[in-house]
C-alpha cells in the first residue's frame, strides 16, 4: 500500500476514533433486510439484462453481505467476552490471564467496530482523485487579488507539506503581484478528500499597505475544488467546441510564457469558456484546457447529483457552494474562523503557509459524525 496509503489509514482511524460510539447492531436487521431485496432485484431479468445495472447491484450486495459477515463476527465477540468474564467470576482463569484475554478480544472487537462503521458511511467515490481547484478575486479590488495569491500559496504549499505534485494551468495575474483568477491541478492520493471543503468564498480582514488611516479593509477571493475528471466522466464531442489561439498576456512571472501558442476553448452548448496560456506548446495548452474544461462540465454532473443528495440529507459541511462564505482571516487579531464548524485558531502565519491540516481535520470529524447521526441503510 505505501506509505500514502498507511497515512490515509491512520487519518480514517484518527477520524473514527473521536466519533462518539454508536449501537452498531442496531443497524444489523436493517442490513439483512436490503440484503434479501437485493437478491431479490438479482434475480429479475429486467435487471440481469442490463449489464451497468446488474453490476451496480452485484457491487452494492458485495459490500452489505461483507458489512453482515462484520456484525456476526462482531456479535460473536461481545459473546467471548461475556464468556470470559463468567469464567474469571468463577475462578478459572487467574487474574493476570483475565486482563490479557480481555485486551485482546476488546482490541479485535474495536477493530471490527470501525470496519463496521466505514462500511456504514458511505465515503465519496471521488475522494482519493486529484483535484482541479479554480482561485478566484473577488470583491475588494486590488487587495482581494493580492489575497487570492495568497491563498494560492497557501494551496501549493500544502501540497509541498503533503508531498503532492501541483501544476498552474492557468494564471491571470495584475502588476501588484496579485491574481485575478488562477487554476491549479494538485495530483496526490486523497487531495481530493482533504481539499474539498475548501470550496466557497474566503474572507480577508487587514489593513492594506496603501491604507494611510489605518482602517481596516474586508475583501474576498473564491475557490473552487472539483476531482479531476476522467473521459469516462465527460465525453466531450470536438464538433461542441469552438478553439481559439491567441499571444499570452499577463504581468509575467514564472508561471507565464509569453508566446503564441495560447489557446481558447468554448463548449458551445453549456457557453463554458477556458484558457490555457502557461506552455510554449500549442498542443500542451489545448490539452490543459481541455482538462479543465472537462472538470467544468464534471462540476454541472456533480451539482446535479449533490441537489439529488441533499433532498436525502442534509449537511451542515460537505462541499460549500460557490457562494457560501466558509472562512474568515482576521490579521489584526491573528485569527482565521472557520464558520461552517465554528472553529477558530489564532495561527493565522502558520495558516497561510500551508499548515491546514489543523482545520481539515476538524472539517472531516464534524463530517463524519454528521454522517452517522443521519445515517440510514
Amino acid at each position: 500500500m505505501g506509505q500514502n496509503g498507511s497515512k490515509t489509514n491512520k487519518e480514517k482511524n484518527d477520524i473514527i476514533e473521536k466519533v462518539r460510539k454508536l449501537n452498531i447492531l442496531d443497524f444489523k436487521e436493517e442490513v439483512k433486510k436490503k440484503i434479501k431485496k437485493l437478491e431479490k432485484q438479482l434475480s429479475d431479468p429486467d435487471v440481469t439484462n442490463d449489464i451497468e445495472k446488474l453490476k451496480k447491484l452485484g457491487q452494492e450486495h458485495s459490500k452489505l453481505s461483507e458489512l453482515n459477515t462484520l456484525f456476526e463476527s462482531y456479535e460473536q465477540s461481545l459473546e467471548d467476552i461475556k464468556a470470559l468474564k463468567e469464567m474469571y467470576e468463577n475462578n478459572e482463569v487467574s487474574e493476570e490471564e483475565y486482563q490479557s484475554m480481555l485486551q485482546d478480544l476488546e482490541e479485535k472487537q474495536e477493530k471490527t467496530r470501525k470496519k463496521i462503521i466505514e462500511g456504514l458511511v458511505s465515503q465519496d467515490e471521488y475522494d482519493e482523485r486529484n483535484i482541479i481547484m479554480e482561485i478566484r478575486a473577488g470583491t475588494g479590488g486590488d487587495e482581494a487579488s493580492l489575497f487570492a495569491s495568497e491563498l494560492m500559496r497557501m494551496y501549493l504549499r500544502y501540497a509541498e507539506r503533503k508531498n503532492w505534485k501541483y501544476e498552474v494551468l492557468d494564471l491571470n495575474e495584475n502588476e501588484l503581484g496579485g491574481i485575478k483568477t488562477a487554476i491549479l491541478k494538485i495530483k496526490g492520493q486523497g487531495a481530493y478528500r482533504r481539499l474539498k471543503y475548501e470550496s466557497g468564498v474566503h474572507r480577508v480582514q487587514r489593513v492594506p499597505q496603501t491604507e494611510s488611516s489605518g482602517r481596516i479593509h474586508t475583501s474576498t477571493a473564491t475557490v473552487a475544488v472539483l476531482p479531476e475528471a476522467t473521459d469516462i466522466d465527460v465525453q466531450i464531442n470536438e464538433n461542441d467546441l469552438r478553439i481559439d489561439t491567441y499571444r499570452a498576456s499577463g504581468a509575467g512571472g514564472q508561471y507565464v510564457n509569453k508566446t503564441d501558442s495560447a489557446v481558447r476553448i468554448t463548449h458551445l452548448p453549456t457557453g463554458i469558456v477556458v484558457t490555457c496560456q502557461n506552455e510554449r506548446s500549442q498542443h500542451q495548452n489545448k490539452e490543459k484546457a481541455l482538462n479543465i474544461l472537462r472538470a467544468k462540465l464534471f462540476e454541472i454532473k456533480l451539482e446535479e447529483q449533490q441537489s439529488q443528495l441533499i433532498q436525502e440529507r442534509k449537511s451542515q459541511i460537505g462541499t460549500a457552494q460557490r457562494s457560501e462564505k466558509i472562512r474568515t482571516y482576521n490579521f489584526p487579531q491573528n485569527r482565521v474562523t472557520d464558520h461552517r464548524i465554528h472553529y477558530t485558531t489564532h495561527r493565522i502565519n502558520e495558516i497561510l503557509d500551508g499548515d491546514l491540516d489543523e482545520i481539515i481535520d476538524k472539517l472531516l470529524e464534524k463530517d463524519l459524525k454528521e454522517k452517522l447521526e443521519s445515517l440510514t441503510i
